[in-house]
């Protein structure tokens, strides 16, 4: 009996407890027939950063891949065939129009200019006896004293001894002009390379090989390709003097800039490009002969509503951006016509101004709530 009452006792206890968590799961429902609202959920907001749409001058570049040539290369050579005497600069050094830089050996010329002199001597003297002898004749002749025989005579030796010191002064010219191709001077300003002969080598004309070569590397020019499409704005921009073109070499943070100097007059049928030629002052040498660098051409500037590149989204209907308006997100399609070192031009679809998101974008939609922050600059 006493375990039959221990086992309906815990039953009972069971069934309490269990009425009593239905009661308690169920009061909304009895609790004096009042109930309580659920608050509406929040509608979802999100964090994004914007930039404004801005109108201002933009310039229509072209990127391009260029190389350094000099204006001026002068390859110096022998006119003589003589042995060097000196060698008045140093390798690579820097030189002026003018300055001396090789001395040649010109002994032989100096022999042969001393016995040009002494010929030019002794005709002059024969030239002054021939002329007295003229004069002689023409007094006789006049007094009947002589025959007209020896007054030509005499004109005759006269005027062979005048042509024989004009060739005798031609020739010693011709060999002072040797003499001077025997000091090798710089014809033009600029760096020179290393001498290919030392004190003693023997030189002539005929070498193929140049003692040494001089550029002129101040100013310079860039020589690079831009697309045919290209060259009638140029050549428009040329005439009005809008034009520019900035060089630099890859990994540098210096540049040089300069204005076109021409345009070959012909476009390569193969590649569709036009050869340009632009002018660097390089005062400060940055710029050196046979260096390939980046060039930028400028081909003229104009008003363009601009924004961050990264702020352009792109579907299957074209290129759009988001336009915060009244703290939503709204998408505006735009029409891109270039872009320009990290901002799009915008042709259509913006007037400047526009608050436009240029970071958060893969979580909005058409009309999608939006807390906004500035782009930081230079973002």
């Amino acid at each position: 009996m006493t375990s039959d009452f221990l086992k309906r006792r815990g039953l009972l206890i069971v069934g309490v407890l269990a009425a009593a968590g239905a009661i308690y799961l169920t009061r909304s429902m009895w609790g004096g027939g009042a109930t309580t609202a659920q608050a509406p959920p929040r509608a979802r907001t999100v964090s994004v950063e914007v930039a404004k749409a801005e109108k201002k001058p933009v310039p229509i570049a072209v990127d391009s891949i260029g190389t350094v040539t000099p204006i001026s290369s002068v390859a110096l050579k022998s006119r003589v065939e003589t042995t060097i005497v000196n060698v008045h600069f140093e390798d690579g050094a820097r030189v002026k129009e003018g300055d001396l830089l090789f001395t040649l050996d010109a002994r032989q010329i100096d022999a042969q200019i001393a016995q040009a002199e002494g010929n030019l001597a002794r005709d002059r003297t024969q030239l002054a006896a021939a002329e007295r002898d003229l004069k002689r004749f023409t007094e006789l002749i006049g007094k009947g004293a002589t025959t007209q025989v020896n007054v030509d005579n005499a004109k005759t030796a006269s005027d062979n001894a005048a042509a024989t010191i004009q060739a005798d002064a031609a020739l010693l010219d011709n060999l002072k002009v040797q003499k001077s191709f025997t000091l090798i001077k710089a014809p033009i300003s600029g760096r020179i390379s290393a001498a290919t002969v030392k004190v003693g080598n023997f030189v002539r004309p005929a070498d193929t090989t140049p003692l040494a070569v001089i550029n002129q590397m101040a100013p310079v020019y860039v020589t690079f390709a831009i697309p045919q499409r290209v060259l009638g704005d140029l050549r428009d921009a040329m005439k009005t003097g809008q034009s520019s073109v900035l060089a630099s070499i890859p990994g540098s943070d210096k540049s040089e800039s300069g204005s076109i100097a021409m345009v070959e007059n012909t476009v390569d049928p193969t590649t569709g490009m036009a050869t340009v030629r632009g002018i660097m002052n390089n005062a400060n040498e940055f710029l050196w002969p046979g260096t390939l660098v980046n060039t930028k051409l400028t081909v003229r500037t104009e008003e363009a509503v601009v924004v961050p590149s990264v702020g352009v989204q792109r579907s299957q209907t074209g290129n759009f951006v988001f336009v915060v308006k009244d703290g939503k997100a709204q998408v505006q399609p735009v029409t891109v016509g270039r872009t320009y070192e990290g901002i799009s031009v915008i042709e259509s679809g913006l007037a400047g101004g526009e608050s436009i998101v240029v970071d958060g974008q893969l979580l909005l939609s058409n009309g999608t709530a939006v807390e906004t922050r500035t782009a930081k600059a230079g973002a």
